[in-house]
């Protein structure tokens, strides 16, 4: 197996973001419940994206681009993030975005001029589309001198699923430093590559521990996550071998992706309220509400010390209504 830090990275983040226990949520609902704080990564407003964009932008640095293109909702902080680390890094952001959403000048568009990004928007519920308006944008570019590098909605490729099989290495210190046994991992899954670096750093640093992705939108995460674990398994030379019960999706979308679901609302106070961590409605606040649920029907069974990875997103907190 390579060495993760052998792989070409830029370092963007404040590293080792915080992972504690949940006193006052441990007590009431009887669990011990850890969360790992991956809003707290010194980038922006923090999101697990940045783990990704260590690996995705060390890449493009290589290949001599000035230019970045990704996409997403209107409201991504993927997007968001990449504008911040691409301009810190002297890399031109263009995000060519879905006009779905909150499309108003609020929340992560407000923060993506803020960071100096070239805003598109897109009538097309299509990535396809998106994508192909991408390249035909950058062969203008190209044509014009530059060099341009193309990431997937999410970071979700098999690099940028690699700086979550690093955070897994990261917070299998922390437990051992905290003197717990991990019991079970879980995460929003929005795009795959989170969860996937999840399920594979599993593998590597936590063998046996069942992870679980609370899924915010409709694609196949089932096939999709441990396809992308066995594309990054590749990357780093290791096996990926899949065991019963390692992994699951559970889906928790509601009304739709990106729409707040009013259920959650309770849930998202509960936490600010009792733990002062704050959630946004349409990734970890659905993952959040979709797992406390999960505990209440009896799926986490026995396993003891629960890590909940807060992958960010608050700035969709000042750009909708939590429903």
């Amino acid at each position: 197996m390579k060495n993760i830090h052998d792989l070409p990275r830029v370092v963007l983040g404040v590293y080792p973001t915080p992972f504690y226990k949940l006193e006052n949520i441990s007590k009431k609902y009887g669990k011990n419940i850890w969360i790992k704080r991956d809003d707290l990564c010194g980038v922006a407003l923090g999101g697990n994206k940045v783990r990704k964009l260590e690996f995705l932008l060390a890449d493009a640095k290589e290949q001599g681009c000035d230019v970045v293109f990704t996409t997403g909702g209107a409201q991504s902080n993927h997007a968001m993030l990449t504008a911040a680390c691409a301009s810190r890094l002297g890399m031109k952001p263009i995000l060519i975005l879905k006009k779905r959403g909150v499309t108003e000048h609020k929340g992560n568009l407000v923060l993506d001029d803020i960071y100096g990004a070239d805003v598109r928007m897109m009538d097309t519920d299509s990535y396809d589309d998106i994508y192909a308006e991408m390249h035909r944008v950058g062969a203008e570019l190209e044509a014009q001198g530059h060099k341009c590098y193309y990431i997937p909605c999410g970071g979700s490729n098999p690099l940028g699923a690699v700086g979550y099989v690093n955070c897994v290495r990261e917070f299998t210190v922390q437990a051992l430093a905290a003197g717990i046994k991990v019991g079970h991992i879980v995460s929003a899954t929005g795009s795959g590559g989170t969860t996937a670096g999840l399920l594979l750093g599993a593998k590597l640093f936590q063998p046996g521990v069942k992870v679980t992705g609370i899924a915010v939108d409709t694609d196949p995460f089932s096939e999709i996550v441990p396809q992308l674990a066995k594309e990054s398994a590749e990357i780093l030379d290791c096996s990926f071998e899949r065991e019963k019960d390692d992994f699951e999706m559970v889906s928790h979308v509601g009304a739709g992706y990106a729409v707040p679901n009013a259920e959650d609302t309770p849930y998202i106070e509960e936490l600010a309220r009792m733990e002062g961590i704050l959630l946004d409605p349409v990734y970890t606040g659905k993952a959040w509400s979709g797992m406390l649920k999960q505990l209440q029907s009896g799926y986490f069974g026995e396993e003891d010390n629960l890590v909940f990875v807060h992958t960010g997103g608050a700035a969709a907190l000042f750009a909708m209504n939590l429903g």
